[in-house]
């Protein structure tokens, strides 16, 4: 079984959409369950830059026909963007185990793992020059290169090297994650991060050490910055999230 087929496998729970957003950078979807707050999931929005073959949700505006499972089924779909709707939808579906959660976040845990090692990050994080300062060697594989970085297609060079990796949770959203793990020295600690991780001990199966998500703990506030464009810095200053770190042996 590939991952999301592991992860989709996972949630029993079921209930109605409530509100579907999709902003700029962030998608959330709400879901119509008896808790306080209700649950909230949020994903990176990833989305083609042209369309030719038609729209990339052909469902869109007709989200809230659909329950939470079968939008998350969506994760399993081509489109980036539908795929971005399933994650935050499969996100919201997640009981998460806070107590086996500490409230840290994943650049505390890289800096801990990677001081003096080789450390791989895919995906370029604001942290990556601390992280740069603190390892032996550094390297970080983006889609889109900044300076210092190296493409995606580096990753099957450098991965197999790292003692730490630390990959994006949109490798989920894009279904790069099962190659890119595939990389990994089986001793290699592996984390997944970002808000688009889902904080569940099924990635574990799959070889992931530690998961850093974020759970929604005010989807009002939450909401309000993603439909006004902002990005992740931003709805982390204006509150309503936690940051959380799973692992393995929690």
């Amino acid at each position: 079984m590939n991952i999301i087929d592991v992860l989709l496998d996972g949630p029993r729970t079921e209930a109605p959409v409530r509100r579907a957003l999709v902003g700029a950078f962030w998608t959330a979807v709400v879901l119509d369950m008896d808790t306080d707050p209700p649950r909230c999931g949020l994903a990176s929005t990833l989305r083609p830059v042209t369309h030719p073959a038609g729209p990339p949700v052909p469902r869109a505006g007709r989200l809230l026909e659909h329950s939470g499972r079968e939008l998350a089924a969506w994760l399993r779909s081509d489109s980036t963007l539908e795929a971005s709707i399933g994650m935050a939808a499969f996100n919201a579906l997640l009981e998460v185990n806070q107590e086996a959660c500490t409230e840290v976040n994943a650049e505390e845990v890289i800096l801990e793992r990677g001081e003096g090692r080789r450390v791989a990050i895919v995906g370029h994080f604001p942290f990556v020059e601390r992280v740069r300062r603190a390892a032996s060697t550094c390297w970080v594989v983006e889609l889109h290169p900044r300076p210092g970085d190296l493409p995606a297609e580096q990753a099957a060079e450098v991965l197999p090297q790292a003692d730490v990796v630390a990959l994006t949770g949109t490798s989920l959203i894009n279904h790069t994650f099962d190659g890119l793990m595939a990389l990994c020295q089986p001793e290699a600690f592996v984390l997944l991060l970002g808000p688009s991780a889902p904080l569940t001990a099924a990635l574990f199966e799959a070889g992931v050490d530690a998961v850093s998500g974020t759970l929604v703990v005010d989807p009002e506030r939450v909401l309000r910055s993603v439909s006004q464009g902002a990005t992740f810095r931003q709805i982390k200053r204006a509150g309503g999230l936690r940051l959380l770190t799973m692992t393995r042996n929690t």
